[in-house]
């Protein structure tokens, strides 16, 4: 299978997942980032019982926005005796491991993901049999854990781990991080009463800039679509190829052979003067598939703004009573007291039933600012939280024609029908742009990042008043500037099937616009973008 290919079916595999990483995925910090693979050696006395890494390479390849990485290391057991280790790979929750292979001298062990007690099972019966075993297992969401038993003394361990990533704009900037820096790992229990599943965070680390023992090597083969711009690695020196202007093959300078010491960052931006479409076809044996990406304009003309409407569904429920309602409150004064005199609002309140200011949007006149933040201001908190028919019903009021309407929801999501509002929002992605505030320090993210992910925007936590200006500005800063509302795709000529999303979201300043399918036949015809 060609590595496109490939590469498109993981992307496809990615959207699939990623719903289930957010549902479960309860990470430490908010840095959500993909973090160095290493060793954590099972023993009495570690400073005997080594395995050290000799060296790193990865061969990553970007297409769209999606990195496909093979990253591949060689380590070697120093020690005097036979060794039982874990190989661990923090993975950010946009990644996902897809192939893991590790050669043992001459034995080849094959990664299996089966299901978590069947593994162990056939691990525990290999590694007692004194045969060389891997299990690779996911121990968090975000951590792939694989375990390797009977590493003899001068054994050379050879790692080919694959997985992909998705690659999100920030600031109008794609950054491709590849890890190198094992950096101390936190955990909330303490060592002597840590469960094993919690071992892996006792491991090594590299400080940053500290002089490495190891080689490294890096490329990367980016096919953007677009023409990329600014391309540039902070990090290590590189050089750059580009064979048209939206194709780079970067790799790395020989002076950097020793540059495993610092996590490699790479960044660039595929925008211009106005709106850039690109398409990326890959021919498979069986099934062939293609990937649409439209990225905004760098500035836009407020002449070319559509009008913008915003609808506040506010969580006044039992459970945000006290502290939570008391962040949203501070969110919602921000949001709404900032809107300009031409946008059009409305604020739903909703706990066991629901309520709206007006039957239809107001202009965000001073007077109506006021009252609405008055009306959010004096509420208390009581009763359950009924979010699907909230939703509906924001959903279902008149909306002007060309305007962009904006959905933002302030809850702490503790709901039980995280599914049905997936489909609901996924249905009217068309309709209106949906944005997900989670408040307090105990939030449902299932809901929260689930929401995110189906309606193609980005997911906002806040635990502490002082954090929501901040938040309120990053979301202004994305949603500011409306480009394109009222997205139709229309494929004439070209036989496309199995195209997702269902319905296009609005094109926003901030962020680009995935359109992937299948498609059978000759390549012919055109697909038009039109709003």
């Amino acid at each position: 299978m060609k590595p496109a290919i490939r590469l498109l079916m993981l992307f496809l595999l990615v959207a699939s997942i990623l719903p289930w990483s957010a549902a479960h995925a309860r990470p430490e910090a908010t840095d959500d980032r993909t973090l160095s693979p290493y060793f954590f050696v099972k023993s009495d006395d570690p400073t005997l019982d080594r395995l050290p890494l000799k060296a790193t390479s990865a061969s990553v390849r970007i297409s769209g926005v999606i990195a496909d990485v093979l990253v591949t290391q060689l380590y070697r057991n120093e020690g005097k005796k036979p060794l039982e280790a874990i190989y661990v790979f923090p993975a950010s929750t946009r990644a996902a491991v897809y192939a893991m292979k590790m050669t043992i001298g001459k034995r080849v062990i094959e990664a299996k993901i089966n299901k978590r007690d069947e593994a162990r099972r056939d691990y525990e019966r290999a590694r007692d049999q004194g045969r060389s075993a891997s299990l690779l297992e996911q121990q968090r969401p975000n951590v792939f854990q694989m375990n390797v038993a009977n590493i003899m003394p001068g054994d050379e361990i050879k790692v080919e781990m694959r997985y992909t990533e998705l690659i999100v704009p920030t600031d109008r900037v794609y950054e491709f991080i590849y890890p190198t820096v094992v950096g101390p790992r936190y955990s909330n229990q303490k060592a002597e009463s840590a469960t094993p599943s919690e071992h892996w965070v006792q491991n090594p680390y590299l400080r940053q800039g500290e002089a490495p023992t190891s080689t490294f090597d890096i490329s990367v083969d980016i096919s953007a679509g677009l023409p990329i711009r600014e391309l540039a690695c902070p990090s290590h020196k590189v050089n750059a190829a580009y064979g048209s202007p939206s194709f780079a093959k970067i790799t790395l300078d020989p002076t950097e052979s020793r540059g495993g010491n610092r996590d490699y960052v790479l960044r660039y931006r595929l925008d211009g003067d106005r709106i850039q479409s690109g398409l990326l076809l890959f021919e498979g044996k069986k099934e062939n598939f293609f990937l649409l990406m439209m990225q905004p304009p760098k500035r836009i003309a407020k002449a070319d703004i559509p009008g913008r409407e915003y609808i506040f569904i506010v969580d006044v429920s039992g459970s945000m009573h006290g502290f939570p309602l008391e962040i949203s409150k501070k969110l919602m004064a921000n949001l709404i007291g900032n809107l300009r005199p031409t946008d059009r609002f409305n604020v739903l309140l909703f706990s066991g039933g629901s309520s709206v200011m007006a039957e239809e949007s107001l202009a965000a006149t001073q007077e109506n600012v006021a009252r609405a933040i008055h009306l959010i201001d004096r509420q208390r908190g009581g009763g359950g939280t009924e979010l699907l028919p909230a939703l509906k019903r924001a959903l279902s009021l008149k909306k002007q024609e060309n305007t962009s309407r904006t959905i933002v929801i302030a809850t702490d999501g503790y709901v039980t029908v995280e599914e049905e509002v997936f489909d609901l929002i996924r249905k009217n992605l068309g309709n209106a742009n949906l944005f997900a505030f989670g408040i307090g320090t105990a939030v449902n993210r299932h809901i929260i990042e689930g929401m995110a992910h189906v309606g193609m925007g980005e997911p906002f936590v806040i635990a502490k008043p002082d954090e929501a200006p901040a938040k309120a500005e990053k979301f202004r800063n994305m949603i500011q500037s409306p480009v394109l509302t009222q997205v139709k795709v229309d494929v004439r000529g070209f036989d496309a099937y199995d195209v997702e999303p269902l319905a296009i979201p609005d094109v926003l300043a901030e962020r680009p616009v995935i359109v992937f399918g299948k498609w059978r036949g000759k390549v012919k015809g055109h697909i038009a973008v039109s709003g």
